[in-house]
């Protein structure tokens, strides 16, 4: 299963509207705070990201709230998803 994670910051609204997305179309994700978290801070801005949220799929990723983006995410995640069942 394509392993998915969602780098956030406080009081972040476009992080907040991208875990709802994934949320109402099932993708399991995990959350990482990067104004708490410095070894996910670097990580992300070796990745040339300076603004959340950043979403990392497998070998895909991308900052912002893209709803293009999400919406095929969340297609190739459940697609794989129904195969393993």
């Amino acid at each position: 299963m394509m392993e998915v994670t969602v780098y956030t910051m406080p009081n972040c609204v476009q992080c907040e509207q991208s875990k709802r997305y994934l949320d109402t179309k099932q993708v399991e994700y995990s959350v990482v705070d990067i104004s708490e978290d410095s070894k996910a801070y670097e990580f992300v801005t070796s990745l040339g990201y300076k603004s959340a949220p950043i979403i990392v799929a497998g070998n895909d990723h991308w900052s912002g709230f893209r709803l293009e983006r999400l919406h095929g995410l969340a297609d190739r995640y459940n697609l794989a998803k129904a195969k393993e069942a």
